[in-house]
């Protein structure tokens, strides 16, 4: 009987993303397209008057027709993560002298940490991605961004003044949208590399995660290429 065939190996996550390079803030994507992502804050929109809804909603439609490029408005539901939290009240507790308030925050350490093992309690972030394709560059000829989507990642990579160019169009409409967002009273935030790295670690490890927290990209060693 002939042998069986070998089994292909199974591609790693990183190949199947499209994301190329993560680096000064910024998402570089396989297909030479550009990223940056906000981390925007949250309205009680049921708690608002009659006349506020109107107006956020009023915003919001003038906010929409205000761009002119595409968007993407993503909600993230985690587990609360109180980690840090707990292991602040356990060195408190531990430099306590007054033996009284080192009990109190034993007990309240405690009943926090069953509160969120028994209550399994969710929080949602807010993202706002917005992208910059080279589509946009309108004052580059047909056969330059004809090229750079033949060659994406490369003319990016290898290009310093191309990349801080595409990046500084890209921070334009970035700004943009922010004003848009903050005439909704709504705060925005531009997620630098290291949080990037921790959203995407995150959102395709969330087991993992939670019992591997992620180093400071300025503590890794990463081999420089030549």
């Amino acid at each position: 009987m002939p042998g069986k065939k070998a089994n292909k190996s199974t591609p790693s996550t990183q190949e199947l993303l499209q994301i190329a390079e993560i680096r000064d803030d910024t998402i570089i994507m396989k297909d030479g397209s550009l990223r940056a992502v906000l981390l925007v804050s949250s309205i009680n929109f049921a708690l608002k008057s009659e006349d506020e809804q109107n107006a956020i909603i009023t915003g919001y439609v003038s906010f929409l027709n205000s761009l002119d490029s595409p968007l993407q408005i993503v909600i993230q539901s985690r587990k609360l993560d109180l980690d840090q939290y707990l292991e602040f009240l356990k060195e408190l507790e531990e430099k306590q002298t007054n033996d009284l308030l080192k009990i109190q925050i034993a007990e309240y350490r405690q009943y926090i940490t069953e509160l969120i093992e028994l209550g399994n309690i969710m929080t949602k972030r807010f993202y706002v991605v917005v992208p910059y394709s080279v589509f946009g560059e309108k004052k580059r000829n047909f056969w330059q961004r004809l090229n750079d989507l033949i060659y994406p990642a490369s003319s990016i990579k290898f290009d310093q003044k191309v990349f801080l160019q595409r990046q500084k169009d890209l921070f334009v409409i970035v700004d943009k949208v922010m004003t848009g967002l903050a005439s909704m009273s709504l705060r925005s935030q531009v997620l630098d590399t290291q949080a990037l790295i921790e959203l995407f670690y995150n959102t395709y490890n969330p087991t993992v995660s939670r019992n591997q927290k992620l180093q400071d990209i300025n503590k890794l060693m990463v081999e420089q290429e030549i």
